[in-house]
């Protein structure tokens, strides 16, 4: 159902490294890429993840209660995503850890504000 999810920045350069290296833990590369958005992915096929300047010129700001989850192949690659992402600077939302129901889950804010969270079901 979800052909992808774009995440405003104001620095595309900054989101691009960022992102770089927070995908590849999970095998995701750019598939796309212009001088206003970046896409990652693991399968044109499947969904990806864009980090795009506002079309409006507007900057750049975090919805409330947005979020996008990195589905991750286990508790280990949770635990990864995690904490590459606090090694580039990411605020922590809530480490990760156990939910409860089978659910496994870290949080965190990349430097635009967007809030994401790597998790593993079972």
């Amino acid at each position: 159902m979800i052909g992808y999810v774009t995440l405003g920045t104001n620095d595309i350069a900054r989101a691009g490294r960022y992102y770089d290296d927070l995908l590849s833990v999970i095998g995701a590369r750019r598939t796309m890429e212009t001088e206003k958005f970046i896409a990652w992915g693991n399968d044109p096929k499947a969904p990806m993840l864009f980090v795009i300047k506002p079309a409006d010129g507007c900057p750049a700001t975090v919805g409330n209660g947005v979020m996008v989850a990195l589905a991750a192949k286990s508790t280990a690659d949770v635990d990864k995503v995690y904490n590459k992402a606090i090694s580039l600077g990411s605020k922590c939302e809530g480490p990760a850890g156990p939910r409860g129901g089978g659910f496994y889950a870290g949080y965190f804010r990349d430097a635009d504000g967007n809030k994401l969270c790597a998790f593993h079901m079972g």
